[in-house]
């Protein structure tokens, strides 16, 4: 499965991708693996409903530092960014930092005011783009491409790594997986970027082939409303 050897991991995508998910599952992961200190930076000014602050409890009692945008979660309809969040770039400061990006131009324009703190670290870094091609305008080469480059020119970032998150909530299957990695793949050499993760439930690990075993990080969802509470952890 997926080695984790960054200091730093930067999730972006589009609207519905995942990021949040993976994000939450990420800097969980890096702290039961390592013990050692881990932030989660919550940079998604955008989207007031899916969002890695509302879990902001369950990660500090597991050891987890947050930092979310100001008057997150509440009825502002512009969250402002703390300058705290700006120190997470220190050296040494941090073992793991996993930064959760809004979606499109507009959370990934949050990311790129950063860029003058990113650039002495970005080789410890590791940028992943997250695509669900089950999500609208994410189900086309056309589509991913667009937007990935849209979104690489707001967050002054060039990702490193597509990931495969092709998922339909209950009704995902690991066909849906394989088959979106066929697209992915595709994207990848128009973009010149590889597939660097396939993310989903770990139960689907065994059914796939051993290049996406190889790159696969399972993980179970935190942020599913109550009416599509997976049953299938």
């Amino acid at each position: 499965m997926l080695t984790l050897d960054a200091s730093y991991y930067v999730i972006v995508g589009h609207y519905g991708s995942g990021k949040t998910e993976l994000s939450l599952a990420l800097a969980r992961q890096l702290r039961r693996s390592s013990a050692r200190r881990v932030a989660l930076v919550d940079l998604d000014t955008v989207n007031p409903y899916f969002r890695s602050a509302e879990r902001a409890e369950l990660l500090r009692k597991e050891g987890i530092e947050v930092m979310m945008p100001s008057f997150a979660l509440s009825t502002v309809d512009i969250p402002a960014l703390p300058a705290e969040i700006q120190g997470v770039f220190e050296p040494g400061r941090y073992d793991h930092v996993v930064i959760d990006v809004g979606g499109d131009e507009a959370g990934a324009t949050a990311l790129g005011r950063y860029a003058p703190f990113i650039r002495p670290i970005r080789d410890r870094m590791k940028v992943f783009y997250v695509v669900n091609p089950f999500r609208p305008m994410s189900a086309t080469e056309d589509d991913i491409c667009g937007l990935f480059r849209l979104i690489q020119s707001r967050a002054r970032l060039t990702p490193d790594a597509l990931v495969n998150n092709a998922n339909l909530q209950r009704q995902t299957a690991a066909r849906d997986l394989i088959d979106a990695q066929e697209l992915l793949a595709r994207v990848g050499r128009r973009l010149g970027v590889p597939v660097g993760m396939v993310a989903g439930y770990r139960k689907f690990l065994s059914d796939l082939p051993p290049d996406m075993r190889s790159i696969y990080f399972p993980l179970e969802p935190l942020m599913l409303p109550e009416w599509l509470e997976d049953d299938l952890a």
